[in-house]
């Protein structure tokens, strides 16, 4: 016979008292109520054997004065490994009464099961098995499966709430026993498969919601993108305007060097007027002296003024073609300067629709933790609905006839699947001929498509070369148009944001209302309990008369009871009775507080 390995064995048996302690643990919460107080049983145990998991296999430590076996050391890890964990470990150091490492340890694993992530935390050691085995033998728990089979048994945890005191209690000299007669079968645990099926459909119904919170999350980090995006554009536009100014004041450069040339064009002629001027003055003094060869001089002279007449028409035609010039490139300066004052005020109503963004993303977390509590409130008010999962277990012996005859019919559905199966396999044969010959195929089309690239890289070549040749030969009247062109493009893009946020707005309108009718039910039920609290249940002993006719129960005269304000009434006197749609006979209900009553055996009658 094979010997078992004491270690292995050691393993199983502590795995198999996490499993009954997180189960009962989980069962007697929603029994008993979800948030659980530090004296509650079930509670101490599962941190008794939680203990035992961590001590299992641990190294001992040699010291100044003994030997310690803490598992403090490997649960301090924790802070380098998961960030969050900072704060446990903080609290737990500046709690005034621990003074052992073992109470620091209990405080740190009750702080843990109070935040819901006392799995996650000892998932992050399980996967840092390098760190762990200077704490931890080879054959520890913590370093082999059943260690990752406890952290994911502690997911299930997260449905409990719990309100644990850890400052006044002595967490350093408490013994951990385990207590197996709690995990004892008894009679009561008849109804466990019903209790099993109710904590399924509530784990099933806390997955979805989270599932919804992950989903809500993405889209919020989907418009962070989108805002982000939005901000680098506006500063590519800045840029471009800041671009598109530098080019302004160059050809305001060039209009002053104009001008410039045409004073000094119009100096010149003046100087030419006035010479010619002199000389025809000259010629006048000399024609008063000798008039002989005047008529010739004459003559000559009328040509050359003639001639500069002529020159100076033209000169004065090319001035007005120039002050014309000058006109039309003051009017392009103005235009150019009204785009750029529209551009501007654009960015600004850009900028404000930006900071309406931002402020809506900030609403809508606001509005996702106020829904986040809403859907805590309501999984209290599933719990209510348990009762009708009685009524579902009819039905479930319906169906199990039902599968009953489907599986007949399954076994002769096998039988055709086996004939369908030899002609897929001769179908397979066909098809793999089929590929090789594709693969041929394909072989001689990648050797064409080789070739193709090549001449297609040649041709790309030529065309950077005259796109470059055309882009040198293009003016600022194009780099205006692009400007325009993306100015377009940035509008559009504010249109589709618009109706973005129409559609989120219309969205949190539809959970604004669901959330107010959830409120308005929650007061509700808040009022009735504030007038219902003060009142006890009476017991079957002391109830031998009717509260209204205050005559004897009886075999005739039977006991309803109120669940919600605690008053007995006989048959008679309860004769109020309305129908619900999950029941299907009408039922009773009390005369002073509407509630339905219970049906109870009298004191007479065994």
């Amino acid at each position: 016979l094979a010997v078992k390995d004491p270690t292995a064995v050691e393993r199983a048996n502590l795995l198999n008292m996490a499993k009954l302690s997180i189960k009962g643990l989980i069962e007697s919460a929603l029994s008993f109520g979800r948030t659980l107080d530090s004296d509650y049983p079930p509670l101490q145990q599962f941190f008794v054997v939680m203990e035992h998991c961590l001590k299992h296999g641990l190294k001992v430590r040699k010291s100044f004065l003994s030997y310690n076996k803490t598992i403090w050391g490997p649960l301090e890890l924790v802070e380098k490994l998961y960030p969050e964990a900072e704060e446990i470990a903080a609290s737990v150091r500046d709690l005034p009464g621990l003074k052992t490492p073992l109470g620091r340890a209990r405080a740190w694993l009750r702080l843990a099961l109070m935040q819901k992530k006392m799995a996650d935390y000892l998932r992050c050691l399980i996967i840092q098995r390098d760190l762990l085995s200077e704490f931890y033998e080879y054959h520890a728990l913590m370093m082999e499966e059943e260690g990752a089979v406890i952290v994911g048994l502690l997911v299930g945890l997260n449905v409990i709430d719990a309100n644990l005191c850890v400052k006044g209690e002595d967490l350093d000299s408490q013994v951990g026993v385990i207590d197996f007669s709690v995990y004892l079968k008894s009679d009561d645990d008849i109804g466990g498969k019903e209790r099993d099926v109710q904590i399924a459909a509530i784990l099933d119904q806390k997955n979805y919601v989270e599932e919804l919170n992950r989903q809500l999350n993405s889209t919020v980090s989907s418009l962070h993108a989108r805002v982000d995006s939005l901000e680098k554009s506006n500063t590519k536009l800045i840029e471009e305007l800041a671009i598109a100014k530098n080019n302004i004041i160059k050809l305001q450069e060039e209009n002053h060097q104009l001008r410039s040339e045409n004073t000094l064009i119009l100096m010149k002629t003046q100087h030419h007027l006035e010479a010619t001027k002199v000389d025809v003055e000259a010629e006048l003094q000399t024609y008063k002296h000798s008039r002989q060869g005047l008529d010739e001089m004459y003559n000559e002279a009328r040509r050359q003024l003639r001639e500069e007449a002529q020159l100076r028409q033209d000169m004065e035609n090319e001035l007005v073609v120039q002050v014309s010039m000058k006109h039309e490139i003051e009017l392009a300066m103005k235009l150019l300067e009204k785009d750029i004052h529209e551009k501007q005020d654009t960015l600004i109503g850009l900028r404000q629709q930006l900071d309406e963004v931002k402020a809506i993303n900030v609403e809508m977390y606001q509005k996702l933790q106020v829904s986040e509590d809403a859907m805590k409130e309501k999984n209290e008010i599933i719990s209510r609905l348990e009762d009708k999962t009685n009524q579902i277990n009819a039905t479930m012996k319906q169906l199990e006839q039902r599968l009953q005859q489907a599986e007949k019919a399954q076994m002769e559905a096998e039988a055709e699947d086996e004939k369908l199966k030899q002609e897929y396999v001769n179908k397979s044969e066909s098809l793999q001929n089929e590929f090789s010959q594709k693969e041929k195929q394909l072989l001689q089309l990648e050797t064409d498509l080789k070739i193709e690239k090549e001449w297609r890289q040649t041709l790309e070549d030529d065309l950077q070369k005259e796109k470059e040749t055309v882009s040198h030969l293009r003016t600022e009247t194009q780099e205006i148009v692009n400007l325009k062109k993306e100015f377009l493009k940035v509008q559009e893009k504010n249109k589709q944001l618009k109706s973005i946020c129409e559609d989120q707005e219309a969205a949190l309108q539809e959970l604004a209302s669901k959330l107010s009718e959830s409120k308005l039910k929650i007061e509700d039920i808040k009022e009735a309990n504030k007038a219902l609290q003060g009142q006890v249940w009476l017991k079957d002993k002391e109830a031998t008369h009717c509260k209204l006719c205050e005559k004897e129960f009886s075999l005739s005269k039977r006991k309803h009871h109120c669940r919600n304000c605690g008053e007995i009434f006989c048959n008679a006197c309860s004769d109020n009775e309305l129908p619900l749609p999950s029941s299907p006979k009408p039922v009773r209900v009390c005369d002073s507080c509407h509630a339905i009553l219970i049906q109870r055996c009298s004191s007479n009658v065994p």
